[in-house]
């Protein structure tokens, strides 16, 4: 027959020697959760990393793709693929252009803006909307500062809708294609670098680029200092949001091929805004010949237009 002490479980025995010994010790019991304290969990999360954990990869943030992915469950072919991109309403499209507008210092515009439903719908219209107003306000300006001339004639210029329609659809696609195929190699050699689907990154150009609206319709001011006060207020604007969401991305990277990065990145915006302007609105004023008036007696006389 067992005794009664040959029953006793071990562990019991432990924890009375080990409370005897030391009164201040502490019991863990096997039902009872494991609880990190608050001050050892704060250690091992570094200041300012909550923000790229999310980006890497947390649970909510792996629960969102999924939700996303079975949301474009549809095959690529169908008309019910393509609408989820164009899935928000008028409440969501209005906050992502405010704070394209107002970039908040420390926040990702992508974590607080874009990933729970990034679409095309913003962006494709944003770049719509841009290119009839850099188009038509190009074509005013040239009117305004040429009014007044005699031997000025007025001719609408249709082909700046194209030039301007090429010019900003190719930067907000081919630009982000080209940043998400660099991140997609720069995240098979660096671990800690932040991924950002291609979708996410044309959803961030698109609604960079609607502060320029309001913009190009200001550069009809016949001024080339006001107007170049603006485009570069603009461009701090559009390139701080651009900077302050793929900074994370390249941060942890070598810090040669990090700043590269993202000066490539504020070059390749600057040169789009420069462009525009000096195209559309600053181009030299084109040489008009004086008109020839013939004479009675077979001559040809030359006015000149001062």
């Amino acid at each position: 027959m067992a005794t009664a002490d040959d029953l006793k479980f071990q562990e019991f025995d432990d924890a009375a020697n080990l409370l005897a010994a030391n009164p201040d010790a502490t019991t863990i019991s096997i039902d009872e959760p494991v609880e990190i304290p608050k001050n050892q969990h704060s250690r091992l999360q570094e200041p300012g990393r909550e923000e790229d954990d999310e980006l890497l990869g947390t649970d909510d943030s792996d629960k969102t793709e999924l939700l996303a992915g079975q949301k474009k469950s549809a095959p690529f072919w169908t008309f019910e693929y393509y609408q989820t991109f164009f899935d928000v309403d008028t409440y969501q499209v209005l906050d992502r252009i405010k704070g394209s507008v107002f970039p908040v210092p420390g926040k990702n515009f992508v974590r607080l803006y874009i990933r729970s439903n990034p679409d095309l719908y913003g962006p494709f219209w944003i770049c719509a909307t841009l290119v009839f107003t850099i188009a038509v306000s190009g074509n005013l300006s040239n009117f305004f500062i040429h009014l007044g001339k005699p031997t000025y004639h007025y001719v609408p210029e249709f082909r700046k809708v194209s030039i301007a329609a090429t010019t900003i659809y190719a930067y907000a696609w081919l630009v982000p294609l080209a940043l998400w195929g660099f991140l997609m190699w720069r995240n098979s050699k660096v671990m800690n670098i932040v991924s950002y689907s291609f979708l996410e990154i044309v959803c961030v150009y698109g609604y960079s680029l609607f502060v320029y609206i309001p913009t190009a319709i200001l550069w009809i001011i016949p001024q080339q200092v006001v107007r170049w006060v603006l485009m570069v207020f603009s461009l701090c604007l559009s390139g701080s949001v651009l900077v302050m969401t793929f900074w994370p991305a390249v941060r942890d990277d070598n810090r040669r091929i990090a700043v590269a990065t993202v000066a490539a990145i504020l070059l390749l915006h600057a040169l789009l805004a420069v462009g525009c302007l000096a195209y559309f609105f600053d181009a030299p004023e084109l040489d008009i010949p004086p008109p020839v008036i013939p004479a009675h007696n077979g001559t040809t006389v030359i006015t000149k237009s001062h």
